[in-house]
C-alpha cells in the first residue's frame, strides 16, 4: 500500500482526522456488509450479548452493557432489541430475560463468521503488535485529552 504523505509528513497530521477517517471506513464497510444479511451493528451487537452470555441475561442488562456504544442510547438500543425480537431472533420472557432462538442461533453464527471474515480484512498486512500499538495509542490519546471511553 501506498501511504499518504512520506513519514516526516504524516508526524504532522492531525490524529482527529485520521483516527475519524479510520472509524468511518471500518463503520461503514461493517454496516454495509450487515446490512446485506438484513441486520444492523447495534442487532449484532445484542445478538452477541445474549449468544455469548455465560447465563440468561435481561433486556436491562443488555442495554447497560451496550449504552455506551458508539452513542446509541437507549431508545436506539430498546428499538434494536424490539427488532431481534421481532426477526426471530430472540425471545423475551415476562421478566425482560432475553433468550436466543434456534433460528437466532444460526443467524448469529452465520453473522459471527463474517465478523471474523471483516476482522481479517482490516487486520491485513497488520500484525498483532502494531494493532496492540494502535490501540494503545488511541487510548493514551483519550486519556490525555480527559475523555472516557466506553470501558472505563
Amino acid at each position: 500500500m501506498e501511504y499518504s504523505h512520506s513519514d516526516a509528513e504524516l508526524i504532522e497530521q492531525p490524529i482527529g482526522y485520521w483516527a475519524w477517517a479510520a472509524y468511518k471506513a471500518v463503520v461503514t464497510r461493517t454496516r454495509g456488509v450487515l446490512a446485506e444479511k438484513g441486520t444492523t451493528q447495534p442487532q449484532w451487537w445484542v445478538l452477541a450479548q445474549v449468544a455469548r452470555a455465560d447465563r440468561v441475561t435481561t433486556r436491562a442488562e443488555v442495554s447497560d452493557t451496550l449504552s455506551g456504544y458508539l452513542d446509541v442510547g437507549d431508545v436506539v438500543l430498546a428499538e434494536e432489541i424490539d427488532a431481534t425480537i421481532a426477526h426471530g431472533w430472540l425471545t423475551e420472557d415476562a421478566g425482560g430475560r432475553l433468550s436466543l432462538t434456534a433460528a437466532g442461533k444460526d443467524f448469529f453464527d452465520e453473522v459471527a463468521l463474517l465478523q471474523r471474515e471483516l476482522w481479517a480484512e482490516r487486520h491485513a498486512g497488520v500484525s498483532d503488535e502494531e494493532y496492540l500499538t494502535t490501540l494503545k495509542v488511541l487510548q493514551r490519546f483519550i486519556h490525555n485529552t480527559g475523555g472516557r471511553a466506553w470501558h472505563h
